[in-house]
């Protein structure tokens, strides 16, 4: 069941991991350790030996992409789903069910052929290359909005920041995003590669954003670009 959210505080949401490998264990332990509910599926039982005994998980034994194993695991109240298993077809099979039939939009899937998660990004399934893999980068895609920390200046006033975006900025030049909200745009990650913006630069669907900006200012550069945005007068 999935929990209620607490008053004044970011909601208590459910989670189902695929895979209790050691990326899988990692992030179901991380996503337990943030106050969410969330469930492993794995079909070799002896996997979930990886986590803590004091896991306060839910651990299922199945097939990922077993519609009887996800409706076991929480799928239709799932905020978001991440396969992380060891096989490429099982994770984007599981990732493609999860998404289509139970609706579920913060989905992400581990592939190791990077040149098959470029395809399967295009498809609008997000993808994490295993070269470049880490639990930070897929909490990225599922948890809920906002911002996370990748520098600080020595006076702790300035940030760069990897910033969430409401999918209406989506088509929009990156200076308009400066304007929305007084920051900078450091470069976007587009497909596993790093671009220097131009005057020209359109965000895409499914880049990575990178943002400077003043520390005090934080809350509401994420609430400007967090929600959609608003029509520019002439």
């Amino acid at each position: 069941m999935m929990l209620c959210p607490k008053a004044g505080s970011v909601p208590i949401v459910h989670f189902v991991i695929m895979g209790c490998g050691r990326v899988g264990a990692t992030l179901a332990q991380n996503i337990s350790e943030r106050g969410h509910s969330v469930a492993v599926v794995d079909q070799n039982n002896d996997a979930f030996r990886r986590l803590p005994s004091d896991f306060a998980g839910k651990k299922v034994t199945g097939v990922g992409f077993d519609r009887d194993t996800l409706v076991q695991a929480g799928i239709e109240e799932a905020f978001g789903f991440a396969a992380v298993s060891d096989g490429d077809n099982s994770n984007i099979l599981s990732a493609r069910v999860v998404r289509e039939t139970y609706g579920v939009d913060n989905v992400v899937a581990r592939i190791y052929d990077p040149q098959r998660a470029e395809i399967y990004q295009r498809l609008g399934i997000p993808t994490v290359a295993t070269v470049r893999w880490t639990a930070d980068q897929v909490l990225r895609r599922i948890l809920p909005l906002g911002s996370t920390d990748e520098l600080r200046d020595p006076s702790g006033k300035v940030r760069i920041a990897q910033v969430d975006y409401h999918a209406g900025w989506v088509g929009s030049p990156l200076r308009r995003l400066e304007r929305a909200t007084g920051a900078r745009v450091a470069f976007i990650s587009r497909f596993a590669e790093g671009v220097l913006p131009d005057d020209g630069t359109v965000l895409q669907e499914n880049d990575v954003l990178h943002v400077i900006m003043r520390v005090d200012d934080s809350a509401d550069v994420e609430r400007v670009l967090t929600a959609a945005p608003k029509e520019e007068s002439e």
